[in-house]
């Protein structure tokens, strides 16, 4: 059980269950408005704490810098969701369903509580429980203690921040696809001339070292060059995948609760102020 003087320990701090798991962070704290005790505690969840829902604090300890409720993590997120009145208050059937919810017997405890000097609570049956619970928020309780003649107004602050998830994937992937290249090359081959000389001095002995008249063939071999390809792989570039982080601004719309307080009978010392 929470007392009163661990409420400043308990807000703002994460809240888990038996297994060591985090639910979320304590946001507000419900006191019973006949014993003023705390009664309940509402546990921000979901991304960003937009959800809240509500844990009884009958078997709760707290355990270093954290809250710790014997409930699992699952079944507190699964609670029925619970609207809170402008005063700051759970209706009867909310609190009975909440109850009703975490298996605890809220029958049972009405009559006890309506028994004499069972503490005259008259709607919602639940022991040391009445139909409405007061609410605390982040700055304080809003129970005046004895001799304070003022009353806390609080309200809540909406804290954004980011949490890192996995948005997609990037890969490198190496093919082959096949081009077709044209390249001139320069190719010679050879050719036949005919080559026709008179008898001279200088060439009559090479004439007339044959026979007079006779049949004879001369054969000449040509050349020629053909194109020939042949292809090597060569490095061109290596390629690698970075990351780089880029900032980018998001505007997030979330919802705060604040109390008022008004003066009923009574005029303001400060006329003209906007409310409170």
């Amino acid at each position: 059980m929470i007392t009163q003087e661990q409420i400043p320990a308990v807000l703002e701090h994460p809240v888990y269950d038996a297994d060591g798991s985090k639910i979320g962070d304590a946001n507000h704290v419900f006191f019973d408005d006949v014993t003023g005790q705390p009664e309940w505690v509402s546990i921000k969840t979901g991304f960003f704490g937009t959800s809240e829902s509500f844990v009884p604090l009958r078997e709760a300890v707290m355990v270093e810098d954290h809250l710790e409720v014997p409930y699992p993590k699952g079944k507190v997120k699964d609670a029925p969701h619970v609207d809170v009145d402008s005063g700051g208050h759970l209706s009867e059937t909310e609190e009975v369903r909440l109850y009703e919810y975490y298996g605890m017997a809220w029958d049972d405890a009405w009559q006890q509580a309506n028994q004499p000097g069972g503490g005259g609570w008259a709607h919602s049956g639940i022991a040391d429980t009445t139909d409405t619970a007061g609410v605390v928020g982040t700055t304080g309780q809003d129970m005046p203690s004895a001799g304070d003649e003022a009353m806390t107004r609080s309200e809540e602050h909406m804290h954004v921040g980011a949490e890192r998830y996995e948005a997609g994937r990037a890969r490198l992937r190496k093919y082959v696809v096949t081009e077709e290249v044209q390249q001139t090359v320069p190719l010679r081959h050879e050719e036949v001339r005919v080559e026709r000389e008179p008898i001279t001095d200088a060439n009559r002995g090479d004439a007339m070292a044959g026979p007079e008249i006779t049949e004879a063939e001369h054969e000449v071999t040509l050349h020629a060059e053909r194109p020939v390809v042949h292809t090597e792989a060569v490095p061109v570039e290596r390629v690698r995948l970075n990351t780089e982080e880029v900032v980018d601004e998001e505007t997030v719309t979330g919802e705060v609760r604040k109390e008022r307080i008004a003066a009923e009978g009574a005029e303001d010392e400060e006329r003209g102020r906007p409310p409170l």
